[in-house]
């Protein structure tokens, strides 16, 4: 016999009414995770095997809570073709960002457009302001030839308004295979205030250095690889002008300006970068 409550209702319908109220709790909770975790999904564009972000700089600014930033340029690219520990180095990257005009028109070409070229110097900057107010952001500054670093944190400061830029450290030339060195700096990283560690050595050298020694970095929460941004922060390097930037001739700028360092990477070792575009490109069609 079903029992009844005194308004009438049986217990069976009570039950009933519980479990479609759960049902319907459950999967309300299960539909938001779906949305939150379809949010979280970044879509990415495959260029010569590396995946890069399809993000804009806005959307990088406002997710950018933790995680490894590397730039992938040309030269990137095509280092990562044949350097086994760079592109090892590049597996702990949690942000792959266009970092050049040339790339962005490759993703064109290849059918996959992404939003938008943010290089490590425009990012690193931007990144500054943006947190100009955060007290929870604060930058150790690593690269830079003697005296470069310190002098990138005073104007960068001075731009701020605060002292975001906490310390600033130019390593010796080879510095990355001297361990005793690599030591003293990840003591000096530690001993600051910093929660983001941005650095400037180039590459291969930045992101190998940050895949090795992130883990004995428990403060630093952003890991940030900026190749030449810490040069033209501290002005002792020109960056090219917006236009030139903006028409894919930042290379042709830079060769002129440093032509004994850069003329084998952009005219000789960067070349390849086409026909291994082609060849993708022909794959996709057949």
């Amino acid at each position: 016999m079903t029992q009844t409550n005194p308004k009438g209702v049986s217990r069976d319908e009570v039950q009933k009414l519980y479990r479609d109220f759960r049902k319907s709790v459950l999967i309300s909770t299960a539909q938001q995770i779906t949305r939150e975790n379809r949010a979280q999904i970044r879509q990415k564009v495959e260029i010569l095997d590396v995946e890069i972000d399809n993000i804009s700089k806005a959307e990088l600014l406002n997710r950018l809570t933790r995680g490894v930033i590397f730039t992938p340029n040309v030269d990137h690219l095509m280092k990562l073709q044949t350097d086994p520990e760079f592109k090892q180095a590049y597996e702990v990257a949690d942000y792959k960002i266009c970092d050049s005009q040339i790339v962005l028109y490759a993703s064109k070409f290849l059918g996959s457009p992404l939003q938008a070229k943010i290089s490590g110097s425009e990012l690193f900057p931007t990144f500054c302001e943006h947190h100009k107010d955060n007290p929870n952001i604060t930058i150790f500054l690593l690269g830079g030839a003697e005296g470069v670093a310190k002098q990138a944190q005073v104007r960068i400061n001075a731009k701020i308004g605060r002292d975001i830029i906490v310390a600033a450290h130019s390593p010796s030339f080879g510095f990355e295979k001297d361990e005793v060195e690599c030591q003293a700096i990840v003591e000096l990283i530690n001993r600051s205030a910093a929660t983001v560690l941005v650095i400037g050595v180039g590459a291969p050298k930045q992101e190998i250095w940050i895949a090795k020694y992130k883990d004995q970095l428990p403060n630093i929460d952003i890991f940030m690889a900026v190749g030449a941004s810490i040069d033209f922060e501290a002005g002792v390097k020109p960056r090219a002008p917006e236009w030139v930037s903006d028409r894919g001739l930042e290379w042709f700028y830079r060769l002129m300006s440093e032509p004994k360092r850069l003329w084998k990477r952009y005219l000789v070792d960067d070349l390849p970068f086409f026909w291994l575009l082609l060849q993708q490109k022909l794959k996709r069609l057949r």
